[in-house]
């Protein structure tokens, strides 16, 4: 029978699934859950006790066989007799390995010690909002005693690991009563003989906890509502949002570049619109899950909801020189020799009241987790100041988490980023065709891609095939309209934090003779194409220019922007056009260390919705030949005797924004095969 098959894994996996499905009762990778049993040696042939255990960096909701760590019983309870003390236990991590049983899982997480050493056949570790409220209020102990008498037992604060295990496991053979315990600033671990038991118990502690706030707090506990820190309307409010986005970027990732994400969250807006959000937002959050991917504290702009964006940009700029000092001076206060080294002193969270609150990652989820994470501590502080006052574990103690020997080992055996980790695209006409193409490889080179098409549905089609909304968004744009063209800008700065790479692929032709040119014809390519180029350049490098981060800018033009060809007189006019756009922009922003570039493809008649929406016919037509022989007419023309894809051009474009082209501004990239009349001079 393989591990899966296991009754007592299959049952560990299910009950895990569910509880991490439902965020009242564990965060996203928060908690674990573990099952005793007894499985076949291989070796030996014997019945062997075995400890399941998610591991580390897993999570419950989505939690397989493969997420748990296997270990043998009988040798983690010999670590008892070898333990040597408080101070020395973070040496039982490196232990757990010789106590793994069979190949592969995960690697065994801090908190193994408390499951395997508690006397129980399932044991929960959860970090629920209604139970960290009674483990973070000034009188939680009392609070417990109150709400579930002898059947849950306060845990004073312990940093996790080896004696909190040993403590718990005291603490259940001393109260037989009990199925579980608070955990003073940290969560709760609940137990039972059967998964099924430990289920109802974990379920039953977090239930009677969240009835007996929402029955006993009192009616305001973030104090009074401030008038000037209501909500805005939320057109204003993400309108507000988006000019404020690139200013906020900038501060985050002064140390390094990060993504973002926006969230007005009825919760956050609620309190921030209330007069002790300075006050609670200071103390920071507690449980370790917390302020681990939150940082001690948030950023909050102490200014009004209907103040201007330009005071609150000036402002945040002005608390965000205050927050670094305060970090450092955090940092130093508890740093020693053995310390790492600080990671950075920009804030994760900053909060602006009437508008909402933004996060701040290594990638899009890392930031989203972390805006949720937040949320939770709102929910947190909400219900620990309505029965008692809200009272988070010690600075000290948030010091020695963050900057443990543990978590840095953990961050250290992290993979190497790709190569576009961090940079946010923009993408027009994106839907299908080259731009699509350019997308995808965007994405696959690490980036957060924004699809934008004329087409909403194919936009969104087009990045739901490249992965969920942590890694591509489809938006709507007509790049001719220039409102249209600033709302999709704004709808990418709110979807992933800022912007780095702008490609403007948008376009369209229509293959006719000078004379069978119509006023119209020519108003309608130029407006795609030249006119649609401008303003996504102009809109988009507002951004670039205020998040201080340098930046690319690509237009995709055409070897028709040098190359003069039959029958073809707006489209390659306006592919001129676009091509002196590059040199023009390239000259301009460079101050701002934002790169103009271009690449000129020939025919890309394979997935392009140009070619299929007549212009293939028609240029078809003028060579005299049949359309499904395009490509290979293109292919034949050319130096190199190769058709032009669009990965060929994704190709280009990953080359001038990947990194290693890094002096390099104002170049044409001939993505053509080789057509001599198209050299560059």
């Amino acid at each position: 029978m393989s591990e899966s098959q296991n009754p007592a894994v299959e049952a560990l996996i299910a009950r895990s699934q569910r509880l991490g499905a439902d965020p009242k009762n564990t965060n996203y990778a928060g908690g674990n859950t573990s099952a005793k049993g007894t499985a076949v040696d291989p070796v030996t042939g014997e019945d062997v006790e075995l400890l399941w255990v998610k591991g580390s960096g897993g999570d419950l909701g989505t939690l397989t066989p493969e997420g748990l760590a296997t270990l043998r019983l009988d040798r983690m309870r010999k670590m008892v007799d070898t333990y040597p003390g408080v101070e020395r236990e973070d040496e039982m991590v490196a232990a757990f390995d010789y106590c793994l049983h069979g190949k592969g899982g995960a690697a065994p997480s801090i908190d193994t010690a408390m499951h395997g050493l508690v006397d129980a056949a399932h044991v929960d570790h959860l970090h629920p909002d209604s139970g960290i409220a009674l483990a973070t209020a000034a009188d939680g102990e009392q609070l417990t005693a109150t709400i579930f008498g002898e059947q849950v037992v306060w845990v004073p604060w312990r940093r996790p690991g080896f004696q909190l295990g040993l403590d718990i496991a005291a603490i259940k053979e001393k109260n037989p009563q009990a199925i579980g315990c608070i955990l003073g600033g940290h969560g709760i671990t609940a137990w039972g003989e059967t998964s099924e038991e430990a289920e109802a118990n974990s379920l039953w502690i977090i239930d009677t906890a969240a009835a007996h706030i929402a029955e006993h707090s009192r009616p305001e506990p973030f104090g009074p509502a401030l008038a000037e820190n209501a909500p805005l309307p939320q057109t204003e409010r993400r309108a507000k949002a988006a000019a404020l986005m690139p200013t906020i970027r900038s501060i985050a990732s002064e140390d390094k570049p990060q993504v973002g994400h926006f969230s007005d969250d009825d919760a956050v807006l609620e309190f921030l619109a209330h007069a002790e959000h300075p006050r609670l937002a200071a103390l920071g959050t507690s449980c370790p899950d917390h302020f681990l991917r939150t940082k001690v504290k948030p950023l909050v702009l102490d200014l009004p909801a209907d103040a201007s964006v330009e005071d609150a940009k000036a402002r945040l700029r002005e608390l965000h020189a205050a927050y670094r000092e305060d970090y450092q001076a955090y940092y130093d206060r508890h740093a020693d020799a053995d310390s790492p080294a600080i990671r950075g002193a920009d804030p994760a969270i900053v909060l602006v009241p009437g508008v909402g609150m933004f996060s701040f990652g290594k990638d899009k989820q890392t930031a989203r987790v972390a805006g949720e994470f937040y949320l939770n501590a709102i929910h947190v502080m909400r219900g620990a100041e309505g029965l008692s006052t809200y009272a988070p574990i010690d600075e000290s103690e948030k010091f020695r988490i963050e900057y443990w020997a543990l978590e840095e080992a953990k961050l250290q055996r992290m993979p190497e980023p790709k190569p576009l980790a961090t940079r946010i695209a923009l993408v027009t006409g994106a839907a299908s065709g080259i731009g699509k193409a350019i997308a995808q490889r965007l994405a696959a080179e690490g980036a957060v891609v924004a699809i934008a098409d004329l087409d909403l549905e194919k936009a969104r089609a087009a990045a739901a095939e490249i992965g969920g909304t942590d890694v591509a968004v489809g938006v709507a744009v007509d790049v001719s309209d220039e409102d249209a063209v600033q709302q999709a800008v704004d709808e990418t700065l709110l979807a992933f934090g800022g912007l780095d790479i702008v490609v403007n692929n948008a376009g369209l032709s229509l293959s006719k003779s000078l004379l069978e040119t119509t006023a119209k014809d020519w108003d309608l390519q130029h407006d795609v194409m030249a006119k649609g180029s401008f303003l996504v350049s102009r809109t988009a490098a507002g951004a670039l220019i205020e998040q201080g981060l340098g930046g690319d800018v690509v237009y995709i033009s055409s070897k028709n922007s040098v190359f003069a060809g039959p029958n073809n007189i707006a489209y390659s006019a306006t592919k001129a056009d676009q091509a002196h756009q590059v040199r023009l922009l390239a000259a301009e922003l460079g101050e701002h260390q934002v790169r103009v570039n271009g690449v000129n493809p020939d025919g890309v008649v394979q997935g392009s919705g140009i070619f299929a929406s007549g212009w293939g016919a028609n240029r078809a037509k003028t060579y005299g030949i049949e359309e499904k022989d395009l490509g290979k007419f293109y292919a034949q023309r050319t130096i190199l005797k190769r058709e032009v894809l669009p990965s060929t051009v994704a190709n280009a474009v990953f080359a001038l924004v990947g990194g290693e082209l890094t002096h390099t501004t104002g170049l044409h990239v001939p993505v053509d095969a080789g057509v001599a009349a198209a050299f560059l001079r």
